[in-house]
């Protein structure tokens, strides 16, 4: 399951946060680092899947 959050995350960051942690402070701190750029965003987005 970690690997298919993980390609999810690669393809829209946000979602594969979602669906790790829901919606929450993780949530939108990604949001706001993929609106400043996507790759920062993958990389929280990965980090935060990573983490759990």
């Amino acid at each position: 399951m970690d690997l298919i959050r993980i390609i999810l995350a690669i393809l829209l960051p946000p979602l594969g946060v979602f669906l790790q942690v829901g919606i929450g402070l993780q949530f939108w701190i990604n949001i706001l680092l993929t609106l400043f750029g996507y790759i920062p965003g993958i990389i929280h987005a990965v980090w935060v899947i990573a983490k759990k």
